[in-house]
């Protein structure tokens, strides 16, 4: 069952590049104590989610922080050096930070992964924004496959 308003972000142990290399850490702990967005994408590098699901982000960055927003997230089922990677492409160091979900163990922890096997994509996460607080999700905009209009940066600041 997919995550609702109203449920807690699930603990799952996931990896990253850090300054140091690379790092563990906890999904439920990175939402605690914050007002944050979490935004997810099928995939880095790919046409929707490079040209307008990401840039929206960062391009709002301060719009975000103004409605007091203290993190925004964006998981997508990739490993963490193609995250670190994506994030430079797109200027999203020091305004998005990566949850690189390789595995795609927290997409199905929180019950929104897809099965895109028949486009040679293994599984994915599916294309949602998730506004949470203090690791409770108030909000779960949950897009229809293929679509992309309630998880755009847009619609989630008309939430705030």
């Amino acid at each position: 069952m997919a995550i609702q308003v109203g449920d807690r972000i699930p603990s799952v142990t996931l990896r990253r590049l850090g300054p140091d290399g690379m790092e563990e850490f906890d999904t439920a702990a990175l939402f605690a104590g914050k007002k944050a967005v979490l935004f997810s994408v099928p995939g880095a590098f790919t046409p929707t989610c490079s040209a307008k699901h990401m840039p929206g982000f960062v391009n709002n960055i301060d719009q975000l922080r103004g409605k007091g927003v203290d993190a925004v997230y964006c998981l997508s089922v990739n490993d963490p050096f193609v995250m670190k990677a994506w994030a430079k492409d797109q200027g999203a160091d020091g305004k998005v930070e990566m949850i690189p979900d390789g595995s795609a163990v927290f997409a199905k922890a929180l019950g929104l992964e897809m099965d895109a096997t028949a486009n040679g994509l293994g599984t994915r996460s599916r294309r949602f924004a998730l506004i949470v607080d203090d690791g409770v999700v108030t909000e779960a905009l949950v897009e229809e496959p293929g679509a992309f209009e309630v998880s755009s940066a847009e619609y989630v600041l008309g939430k705030l």
